[in-house]
């Protein structure tokens, strides 16, 4: 969690040798500050983007996966259906592939 300065203090630390050199010569002590904000705060805009990027991916692959899984069973089915030729249950037999 980041501390931010109050309103109204330019540093809430001054270094000693730097405040003791400025109260012995009555130097001014400079504070450069740099201004860290952009025109526009862009990761509040891009993690969801990524967020909602990383779940399209993943809907994708599990779709990828499932069709290629589905094709695979497809496969197997048909390679195990003509190997074993007409099944048959209770003297009802059932042909799946007609060899002509």
């Amino acid at each position: 969690m980041s501390q931010h300065t109050p309103p109204g203090q330019m540093a809430p630390h001054i270094p000693a040798d730097a405040y003791h050199r400025a109260q012995a010569t009555g130097q001014p002590v400079v504070f450069v500050t740099h201004d860290t904000t952009a025109a526009f705060p862009w990761q509040r805009l891009l993690i969801p983007f990524a967020i909602a990027g990383a779940a399209a991916l993943g809907t994708w692959g599990v779709v990828a996966a499932l069709c290629w899984l589905m094709d695979v069973a497809a496969h197997t089915a048909t390679v195990i259906a003509g190997a074993a030729g007409p099944i048959g249950a209770g003297g009802i037999t059932l042909k799946l592939f007609s060899k002509k």
